[in-house]
């Protein structure tokens, strides 16, 4: 018989597995117009999805702290589908180092 993991570990399997990931949220769809927004759950947080003035989707975190502002969470729009990614690490893009500009030119054997 296996015993049920208890509360601390299973939050830290949770922030360190599955919090650093995409997750899909819903269908663009689902906010059509500006100012429309859904309320989604994950992994216990409260996260809001709305459709700005400008016609954006932006997500936020809902803190639960009195007074607390909601934080920006990272939102991208894929194929018509809402991801959201929790992790509050930095994630920039490493611009890659400049290569090697020679311009190759291969022409094929039976040529």
């Amino acid at each position: 018989m296996t015993t049920p993991p208890d509360d601390r570990s299973f939050r830290r399997e949770m922030a360190t597995a599955y919090r650093s990931g995409w997750h899909f949220i819903d269908l663009v769809t689902a906010i059509p117009h500006r100012g429309d927004s859904v309320m989604v759950t994950v992994f216990g947080e409260p996260v809001v999805v709305t459709r700005d003035e400008d016609g954006d989707v932006r997500a936020y975190r809902c803190l639960r702290r009195p007074r607390g502002a909601p934080q920006p969470v990272r939102c991208a729009i894929r194929y018509g589908m809402i991801f959201v990614n929790l992790d509050q690490r930095d994630h920039r893009q490493v611009a890659p180092e400049p290569a090697d500009l020679r311009t190759i030119s291969a022409t094929p054997r039976s040529a």
